[in-house]
């Protein structure tokens, strides 16, 4: 392979990787994997909140890296696979913990009367459903299971095969633009 070919390679390589990571994260703000929406939330934790965003740990962890001959899209988390790809988790004795922690500490933040009952306000009322969430799960059976809806942001897709054949045929047309105008001077 001469220095030329080599050249354009990588050029092509850089572009595609910087335009699929934009992509790949604006896949967040839409919700989306491009124009497949994600499944909306059952969850009372975060009504009306983001899809896949809670801390933004999962977003913030795609990283890529480039080859000689590819680009590597990836994420460190262990729990990405389950979220893009979708399936099911068993309960665990540790996750059963994790939701009565919860649960305790949606509760222990009701917001009380001076008599002790709770108030009728927006957020006690998100709380409340909150805290029966975490019940419902940590109530589950150890070995029953949870079904994670597949909400895709990373892989392949006519949006990603369309963009690449864009950036390659740029690339490509812009090598020969300028390598016929070097020859005709």
């Amino acid at each position: 392979m001469n220095d030329d070919v080599r050249k354009i390679i990588r050029r092509i390589l850089k572009d595609i990787r910087v335009e699929m990571g934009d992509e790949f994260d604006r896949n967040f703000e839409r919700q989306a994997f491009f124009s497949e929406a994600w499944a909306r939330h059952k969850s009372p934790t975060r009504p009306g909140g983001s899809i896949l965003i809670d801390t933004g740990n999962l977003r913030k962890s795609i990283g890529s890296r480039t080859t000689e001959d590819s680009i590597i899209f990836y994420t460190t988390l262990p729990y990405a696979a389950i979220h893009n790809e979708g399936g099911e988790i068993k309960v665990t004795k540790k996750m059963k913990r994790y939701f009565w922690h919860k649960y305790y500490e949606a509760t222990g933040s009701f917001g009380r009367r001076k008599d002790g009952t709770l108030r009728k306000d927006k957020h006690t009322v998100q709380l409340t459903t909150e805290a029966e969430f975490w019940k419902f799960m940590a109530l589950k059976k150890e070995g029953s299971t949870i079904k994670i809806p597949r909400r895709q942001f990373l892989g392949t897709s006519p949006e990603v095969e369309q963009a690449v054949r864009e950036i390659i045929e740029e690339n490509i047309t812009e090598y020969f633009n300028v390598e016929f105008d070097i020859k005709r001077k």
